[in-house]
């Protein structure tokens, strides 16, 4: 032990670290971050620490072997970070060594990792879109799933929309950037641009304007597409609505990843749910699915706002199997 430390149970730090972080922390965060330091506390009893001072770099790497067995490698590295602020607490209360953290180190990711974690594979977005087609049309939900969805476009850019952006005549969607009213594009101006729908998701979106939006203005007296009672729906509102819509089990009555409903503990508390998903990871399904169903790659960089380069680095999650597949139609045949 270090004589410098001040003696420190795993579980008192780790109720003490919690409650020093909460203020400052949205309440999805704190609860991964109850969950993360809830399986630190098992494998300290597991491990037989009983005292923080007594933690080294072999203990750290113990742990991580440990939970690799687990989880993916994604999530592990998304744990870790949690656990690695938290000792990085716990040195400056003396109750770890000073750098003790930086000894926690996560494996590197097998290729391919990070795209398979922050994507949705393309069934299940198609059941969510077909279980709101039948039991609640033209709602919100509905509207937000078909736009993310069909175009591919960023949080920002939905909650950017007005109802005065609907093109009917032309089934499609304007997308501006109006900076001086509130909201912005990522790309400013350069994001601006029409996107098509088509005739039968254009018209859920003008169904749920007409039947089912909540009629609400900003401070800025405009009239916001996507509404709430408090008047434009908040980007975390957006960002909450898709991780319920990707708990498809509250839908359906079935885990995605077939795990006991009654038993997990993502049921009683959604941040625990390793299959709920973002914004980000509906705009990665779309651009891949486009380009899955063979749509030229410099349509699909216009239509999403991504430079190629981009795109082919960090959306397209197509397998080998998927790329050449759509590649050999544009092959000639040969005699």
């Amino acid at each position: 032990m270090n004589n410098d430390l001040i003696p420190m149970e795993p579980e008192d730090g780790a109720d003490r670290f919690l409650a020093h972080r909460a203020p400052r922390w949205r309440d999805a965060t704190y609860d991964n971050a109850v969950h993360r330091m809830g399986v630190w506390l098992d494998w300290c009893e597991e491990a037989g620490i009983d005292d923080l001072n007594d933690l080294t770099g072999r203990d750290l790497s113990d742990f991580v072997a440990w939970r690799r067995d687990q989880i993916a490698p994604i999530t592990l590295q998304k744990q870790l970070s949690t656990i690695r602020v938290f000792l990085r607490w716990a040195a400056n209360t003396d109750a770890v060594r000073e750098g003790l953290a930086e000894k926690l180190q996560a494996p590197e990711l097998p290729d391919g990792a990070e795209a398979s974690d922050t994507v949705i594979e393309p069934d299940r977005v198609k059941r969510i879109l077909a279980y709101l087609d039948r039991h609640d049309y033209a709602s919100r939900d509905h509207a937000l799933a078909a736009l993310l969805w069909r175009t591919g476009m960023r949080r920002g850019s939905l909650h950017s929309l007005d109802v005065g952006d609907l093109r009917p005549e032309e089934d499609a969607i304007d997308i501006r950037h109006r900076p001086d009213e509130g909201t912005k594009l990522k790309n400013g101006n350069d994001g601006e641009r029409m996107v098509y729908l088509g005739p039968t998701w254009y018209q859920i979106v003008a169904d749920y304007v007409t039947d089912r939006r909540i009629d609400k203005t900003d401070e800025h007296g405009r009239e916001p597409l996507l509404t709430t009672r408090n008047g434009r729906i908040h980007k975390t509102t957006i960002t909450d609505n898709c991780y319920r819509l990707t708990r498809t089990c509250e839908m359906t009555g079935e885990c995605p990843i077939d795990r006991d409903i009654e038993e997990c503990q993502g049921t009683r508390h959604p941040g625990y749910c390793d299959v709920k998903r973002g914004p980000h990871a509906w705009r990665r399904s779309a651009i891949s699915e486009h380009l899955r169903l063979g749509t030229d790659p410099d349509a699909v960089s216009e239509r999403m706002n991504v430079s190629l380069k981009v795109l082919y680095r960090h959306y397209d999650v197509r397998t080998n199997r998927e790329k050449m597949s759509v590649r050999k139609d544009e092959i000639p045949s040969q005699s």
